[in-house]
């Protein structure tokens, strides 16, 4: 959800720190999903009753379930794999990926980001630079000593099946168009354009049509998804209210930038009613995803951190009370998604990467 760039800016940050080690295999007793027991979970991480290691090398983000939890679809980088940049590449959840690849499914030319399954389970949509440029895009992280991530404007949201062809164009406007995720309920779509001139969430049908606006005030509105039901939206922003933070805001949006380092969470109706702001944590509070109660959140916050991190997993209400933090490590924990059915939990972290920069995807057993 233009998330992966968090990863550029702070991994390096954190690439010192050392994690755990991995522990021996033991199988789940209702899941085919084989795990890596205790060594991989920190003693306070009490919602995680076991955790498997999936990818080994490269940042790997963004790993998202199919609607019957069998496959996951995910974004890296991992030059081993013969990437430039983030491609998308699709799993089966019991497989993990030391020595070997996973089948790329998008189309390997420019940048990618932000895929989701449809409802099928034999189509996904995610965002691609393709048509506009076949190798990378340059990704700056750095404007006048502050961080930044690029909003590409060659970025559209397309349909491509589980061999990785395109099948469908779902937008063509001017600008940047990602960040598409889909309802549980498997009938509308929720993304991030430019189309109004500003960063604004849209939702539209699965095929495309009825176009709406759901956001229209000025900020990075991003990283939208849908609550179980399909009556909710999380997403997060950063919503400057200065004349200085106006200023900056639009002169960095003007070059296709923006500036990730204060961003809150808010909570609306699917329709963009009933908008109001859930947390007010300061620094980065973002990566949003709704428990599979639908009363509350799980996210990615360095708010208590003095350096900018670590970024750990916090739990919240969705009336803004009884904040809880899940993961405990020196590092980077983000992208937390919940399969389906609320068993599992795929994340992104830097844990047992050898004290390197590698962020990895993991699968732990939700315990509530």
């Amino acid at each position: 959800m233009n998330h992966q760039s968090i990863l550029l800016i702070f991994t390096f940050c954190i690439s010192f720190l050392s994690c755990k080690n991995e522990a021996s295999k033991t199988e789940s007793n209702d899941s085919n999903i084989s795990t890596v027991k205790d060594s991989l979970i920190y003693p306070e991480e009490t919602h995680f009753k076991s955790i498997k290691q999936v990818t080994f090398g490269g940042d790997n983000a963004e790993a998202y379930w199919s609607f019957d939890d069998k496959q996951l679809v995910f974004q890296s980088n991992n030059t081993a794999w013969n990437v430039g940049c983030d491609q998308m590449f699709l799993m089966n959840v019991d497989q993990t990926f030391r020595d070997k690849t996973p089948p790329m499914i998008s189309t390997g030319k420019g940048r990618t980001t932000c895929a989701y399954f449809l409802p099928d389970n034999k189509h996904i949509i995610y965002a691609s630079t393709h048509l506009k440029q076949d190798e990378c895009p340059d990704t700056p992280l750095r404007k006048n000593g502050k961080y930044i991530w690029p909003i590409y404007d060659s970025y559209d949201i397309f349909v491509a099946d589980l061999e990785g062809n395109i099948v469908k164009q779902l937008t063509d406007e001017i600008g940047y168009d990602a960040e598409p995720t889909v309802s549980p309920k498997g009938d509308k779509i929720v993304f991030t354009s430019t189309r109004s001139g500003d960063l604004e969430l849209y939702t539209m049908n699965i095929d495309g049509s009825d176009v709406k606006q759901i956001t229209n005030e000025l900020g990075y509105d991003g990283g939208a998804f849908f609550s179980p039901d399909g009556t909710k939206l999380i997403f997060r922003s950063s919503r400057p209210k200065t004349e200085q933070e106006i200023k900056d805001y639009k002169d960095l949006l003007d070059q296709g930038l923006v500036e990730p380092t204060e961003m809150e969470l808010y909570i609306c109706n699917a329709d963009g009613s009933d908008l109001r702001r859930l947390t007010d944590l300061g620094n980065a509070n973002w990566s949003p995803f709704f428990h599979p109660s639908g009363e509350k959140i799980l996210f990615s916050s360095n708010f208590e951190a003095e350096r900018g991190f670590p970024f750990n997993l916090y739990l919240i209400d969705i009336d803004g009370k009884n904040l809880t933090r899940v993961t405990h490590g020196e590092t980077f924990d983000a992208f937390p998604v919940f399969s389906n059915d609320g068993k599992y939990l795929a994340f992104s972290s830097n844990r047992n990467n050898g004290g390197g920069r590698d962020t990895n995807l993991f699968i732990a057993e939700w315990v509530d």
